[in-house]
């Protein structure tokens, strides 16, 4: 594939990830972005790489391919050179381990099947007696009815992490825009053979769709619609605390919030530690399309749960808010593949809030995919004909209410 030249439309950490494996593969890559890198959802993202959420099936098979090539990247990004060994270390790597908890019966009976399905698919799920529950997070809360630690599930910093692998392509030979805004494509005997942006045409034999939630507006503007829209979640950050929180905590009903296709709001509680001391709360999901602004009563919710689950949290101080855009595809499954209707385009997005933790995994499935090569996993699951994404292009539309980030 020397000599072949591929255009990686989003520069968040899935572009990041497809670039490196792209450019490593000895392609001539060009990441694209129209604001910066790593700069919207990416950023406002937790970081989780997380297997604990994922019954068995096609997303949980990606996840745990990602889960085995996460460390192997980062080694390999810090042995390239001491750039890359800085690089490697802001993305702040923690193997943490997660653990879930029921408070109610019937959440312990849905939490006990769950994890024997997994345990079933090959994921490591370990039942917690209340004692060990309490020695590995003294302070939890004690109503608790079943609780299973996920020692597989880790965590990096998002910013970092992306930073690592675009830093990885470049040195690969990638090259980066920003501030190239795709106005639409250009399309030649049938295949997409560049796209015209803000600064003028490029061309090239492969374009990769990784706009996150932008994906299906920017799809539109290349004529290959795909059914992929925003989806708001919004977390909360305490001032720095003593050691309070020691692995990824969340209450079971989590996993129902993950997978519900509801538009109005969807809470549950997600509790971690941040190197720096912080505790980020979570977790909130809802449809409202680009609309930005933070919500007094989705806040309020989550940390309702979050405090249900760490009482000991009451009256620590909230230091600030953030919320952030996910890529949403009904079926809760991402699309990675090409697109046939238009040879020369290739989508990789709508991981909704799973993208960190799915992003290393989809580059490399991506990579394989563009060269014919065998792939790790049967990609047929991800296939960009499947109902689910080609829904009807005005789902994937911005809403006219509130304030656009920038993005892809």
């Amino acid at each position: 594939m020397n000599g072949t030249r591929a255009v990686v439309l989003g520069a968040g950490i899935l572009g990041a990830a497809c670039a490196r494996e792209l450019a490593l593969a000895g392609l001539e890559v060009t990441v694209l972005d129209r604001g910066g890198a790593a700069a919207a959802t990416t950023a406002h993202g937790e970081g989780n790489i997380l297997l604990s959420d994922k019954g068995p099936g096609a997303e949980l098979e990606l996840a745990r391919l990602s889960r085995r090539l996460w460390p192997e990247v980062l080694a390999r990004v810090a042995d390239r050179s001491a750039a890359g060994a800085r690089a490697a270390r802001a993305a702040e790597w923690d193997a943490k381990g997660g653990i879930v908890v029921a408070t109610t019966r019937p959440g312990a009976e849905a939490l006990t099947a769950f994890a024997a399905a997994q345990r079933g698919a090959g994921v490591r799920a370990d039942a917690l007696t209340g004692r060990e529950l309490l020695s590995a997070e003294p302070f939890v809360t004690p109503d608790h009815t079943a609780a299973f630690h996920y020692p597989e599930d880790a965590q990096v910093q998002p910013a970092g992490a992306a930073a690592a692998l675009l830093a990885d392509a470049l040195a690969a030979g990638a090259t980066l825009r920003t501030g190239w805004e795709v106005l639409s494509g250009i399309v030649r005997r049938g295949r997409l053979a560049g796209v015209r942006t803000v600064r003028g045409e490029v061309m090239a034999d492969v374009f990769v769709n990784a706009a996150g939630p932008w994906a299906g507006t920017l799809s539109a503007r290349l004529g290959a619609p795909i059914g992929v829209s925003p989806r708001r979640g919004d977390v909360l950050v305490t001032t720095p605390l003593p050691p309070t929180v020691f692995h990824k905590v969340y209450d079971a009903d989590y996993v129902g919030a993950v997978g519900s296709s509801e538009e109005e709001l969807q809470t549950s509680a997600v509790v971690e530690s941040t190197r720096a001391g912080s505790v980020l709360i979570g977790s909130s999901r809802r449809r409202a399309g680009f609309d930005d602004r933070l919500r007094p009563e989705a806040l309020s919710a989550v940390a309702a749960k979050a405090l249900r689950l760490f009482p000991s949290l009451a009256g620590v101080p909230v230091m600030r808010a953030y919320g952030g855009f996910r890529p949403y595809v009904p079926d809760h499954l991402p699309v990675i593949g090409a697109d046939p209707r238009l040879p020369g385009l290739w989508h990789a997005g709508g991981h909704e809030g799973a993208g960190i933790g799915l992003s290393v995994g989809t580059g490399r499935l991506l990579r394989e995919l563009v060269l014919g090569e065998p792939t790790a996993l049967d990609a047929t699951p991800f296939r960009v004909d499947r109902p689910a994404v080609l829904a009807d292009p005005e789902e994937s539309r911005p809403a006219t209410t509130g304030r656009q980030k920038e993005g892809a």
